[in-house]
């Protein structure tokens, strides 16, 4: 018997490519921010190692890439900041303030 997971189209994403309704899907599954249980290791076409969090919509089954990038934006994440873009714009989800990037680094 397949499971309905065995249907859905799959998309990897990178952070460049990452959507408001991606990103809001990332936070409502992972609302304390995901760690190495959550994280799924794979070869892409070129055989590079991929690592990805998974979403999954009716339809589509998103990994989208592990980055500090990523961490960054789902821990200050505010839908209000996206209310001025469509739900699948890309250009919506911008790079990080290289301030919030570089805490490790505070003495």
């Amino acid at each position: 018997m397949k499971n309905k997971s065995d249907n859905l189209k799959r998309v990897i994403v990178d952070f460049k490519k990452l959507t408001p309704e991606i990103l809001a899907l990332l936070v409502e599954k992972y609302p304390d921010g995901y760690d190495d249980d959550h994280i799924i290791s794979f070869r892409n076409q070129h055989n590079e190692i991929i690592e990805a969090v998974e979403v999954t919509t009716e339809d589509t089954k998103y990994l989208v890439k592990v980055s500090s990038k990523l961490s960054v934006t789902m821990e200050n994440y505010d839908e209000d900041d996206y209310d001025d873009f469509d739900n699948n714009d890309p250009e919506a989800v911008q790079d990080p303030d290289p301030e919030l990037m570089d805490d490790d680094n505070e003495e």
